[in-house]
């Protein structure tokens, strides 16, 4: 499953330290520590009619994973906005838009790990894009990965960096498997999330989801709990083994690239008749409805 370029794409401005320029000559310096080490944090974030969904738990998030990594500036949820909303007005977006949001720790005096070498910092970069979710809702298929996610004791998923190399190793596992993407185990066998969603699985009427013990605080994930809760549908937070994945009733993926997701195979076996369950249509539906009615206005919408 491949995503292909979008011609609506071609000509967008990308905002980098409140500066907008084209796509082919936004740059940034080799001396920036994203380069260097991948020393930075991001946020995926989607727009509806002129709205953000979450855009402050996102926000929120970004702080938290720039925080923990002592990051010496971190902007503003106010200036981060506004760098967004002006990016958007630039590029005359207003629904269909997927951004991703890049906050480095800046640029070095030389080449190096060691944060003492940043002496210029940090690095905004706003990318927004005409992007529908990415994920076919009829139906996706994954494999296990050799690949396990880390604890929070060699390193927290809480932290939300642009190191994605676990990832990406994952997902080439997929690619030459054939499957749509990759599920991963933590260190002890238990399953914590795909190469780049989160998994639930159904079981007799009940939802379930790995704790957030190896896999980051999902944005899109605590948003399907919270509908469980307020909706009176049963839910758990516990260890998953694979077994369980296999035998479930159903099984989708969520975030904010793809929102809701049906998974209908891993490792060759079929959950239950390969076909959207009657609770995911039901949580997907749910979970529509919520992103046309609520989200941080950051587009006038004419009516």
């Amino acid at each position: 499953m491949l995503q292909q370029f979008n011609e609506a794409n071609r000509d967008i401005l990308i905002n980098i330290n409140g500066k907008l320029l084209p796509r082919d000559k936004a740059g940034i310096s080799p001396f920036d520590s994203v380069v260097q080490g991948g020393d930075a944090v991001w946020e995926g974030l989607r727009l509806y009619q002129g709205r953000i969904f979450k855009l402050n738990e996102h926000l929120d998030r970004l702080r938290s994973s720039a925080l923990a990594l002592a990051f010496d500036e971190v902007p503003s949820h106010e200036l981060l906005t506004d760098e967004i909303k002006k990016t958007l007005a630039a590029n005359n977006m207003a629904d269909g838009v997927h951004i991703r949001l890049t906050l480095t720790r800046g640029v070095k005096t030389t080449s190096g790990m060691d944060p003492r070498l940043n002496t210029a910092g940090p690095t905004l970069i706003v990318l927004a894009e005409h992007k529908p979710p990415v994920y076919d809702k009829g139906g996706l298929t994954l494999i296990t990965s050799s690949v396990r996610r880390f604890p929070p004791d060699c390193m927290d998923p809480k932290i939300h960096s642009c190191n994605l190399i676990q990832s990406i190793l994952a997902k080439i596992e997929a690619n030459v498997a054939g499957v749509d993407d990759a599920l991963m185990l933590d260190t002890r066998g238990f399953v914590a999330e795909t190469n780049a969603t989160h998994v639930f699985i159904v079981d007799k009427g009940k939802v379930l989801t790995p704790h957030c013990a190896a896999c980051p605080e999902g944005i899109t994930r605590a948003t399907i709990l919270d509908l469980c809760q307020a909706n009176k549908i049963p839910y758990q937070e516990k260890d998953l083994s694979l077994t369980e994945i296999y035998r479930a009733d159903e099984m989708f993926c969520t975030g904010t690239m793809g929102e809701l997701a049906t998974i209908s195979k891993v490792d060759g076996r079929t959950i239950n008749d390969g076909n959207v369950g009657e609770m995911t249509k039901r949580l997907s539906e749910l979970y529509t409805n919520l992103t046309a009615s609520e989200g941080v206005q950051v587009v006038s919408i004419e009516t």
